[in-house]
């Protein structure tokens, strides 16, 4: 079973050789992008390829020590929530349940502005089965999290919109 790791240390972007990051401004507020990320059952309306998000532990939502199992970059993933600050910060890290040698670790950063929030992901990798994906497509895992903040802005802010919230904020 999954077992939480140093993953901040050992995940840090100067010992991986996949890294990449991701912004946009979104015409929503930090607590509704946050309700989203933390929501399990929400991930499917946003997050590309994701079908499902089974917690292990009991919870209904994501917490710090929370461990799920999921589908990413069309994997079976196991992972476990290794950083929350509500509304603002949650990380993630796991590993593909077919090459538990593969890791990755996925945090957001959320930072009000004026007009909702600034919304920032970075995902490092390391190991062979993850390296050998990017051989096939440089660009893969850059364009899939372009995609997903996309898709999480349309969402928080159609959500927002029923609260009052103005549209979509330009980059």
């Amino acid at each position: 079973m999954f077992e939480a790791v140093n993953w901040p240390q050992a995940m840090v972007p100067s010992r991986s050789p996949i890294h990449f990051t991701n912004e946009l401004e979104v015409a929503a507020s930090p607590e509704t992008v946050w309700s989203l990320l933390v929501d399990p059952e929400a991930w499917p309306s946003f997050y590309p390829g994701v079908e499902h998000v089974q917690l292990l532990d009991g919870h209904d939502s994501l917490r710090l020590g929370t461990r799920f199992e999921t589908n990413l970059a069309g994997q079976d993933v196991f992972a476990s929530v290794q950083e929350f600050e509500p509304m603002t910060r949650i990380a993630w890290g796991g590993y593909p349940k077919a090459a538990e040698a593969s890791k990755a670790y996925h945090a957001w950063i959320i930072t009000p502005t004026p007009n909702g929030c600034h919304l920032w992901t970075e995902e490092t990798m390391q190991g062979p089965f993850w390296i050998e994906l990017a051989k096939n497509a440089p660009d893969a895992f850059w364009r899939t999290h372009e995609q997903l903040l996309a898709a999480l802005a349309k969402i928080a802010t159609e959500r927002g919109d029923r609260s009052g919230a103005s549209g979509p904020v330009a980059r």
